[in-house]
């Protein structure tokens, strides 16, 4: 199985969003290995979004990343990254298609609601970023056999 890092965002947190997001995500079958509510420092953003530390618009990530706390959550299942960018939609909220959770709750690229990652590299490095070894919870539910057939698929 493969794990996925999501951060609930500021915006996601203010909307009162919490339930509908982790609601979905369990209900498409991915399983929560770790889940966590912390406040997000400057060296922690600055680290996470080092690709745009240089950019005009990122003082205004770091005032919308630390307005509250976000929530931190491992994800586990089969393709859970493809899975979860999918159901997160496009980053340009704006563009994104409806019955994702950007297309759904959010009109914003800056103000998106949710974080995942990219690729299999980063949500390693996010993963251990974001969570201890002991904060991540490797099990199957017992429901886990209604999810993918005998052969994986």
């Amino acid at each position: 199985m493969e794990s996925t890092l999501v951060l609930i965002k500021p915006s996601g947190i203010e909307r009162s969003l919490i339930g509908d997001i982790l609601s979905r995500f369990q209900k498409k079958g991915l399983i929560i290995a770790g889940l966590k509510m912390m406040k997000l420092d400057e060296n922690i953003l600055r680290e996470h979004y080092a690709h745009l530390v240089d950019r005009s618009f990122f003082p205004m990530i770091l005032a919308s990343m630390m307005a509250c706390p976000v929530i931190a959550i491992c994800l586990k299942g089969k393709d859970a990254i493809e899975v979860v960018r999918n159901m997160v939609g496009s980053t340009d909220a704006s563009k994104a298609a409806p019955g994702t959770i950007r297309g759904d709750f959010s009109m914003s690229s800056q103000e998106n609601i949710v974080h995942a990652s990219d690729s299999a590299e980063n949500a390693a490095i996010e993963i251990r970023r974001f969570f201890q070894d002991n904060e991540i919870f490797d099990y199957k539910p017992d429901y886990f056999r209604y999810l993918y057939a005998p052969d994986g698929k």
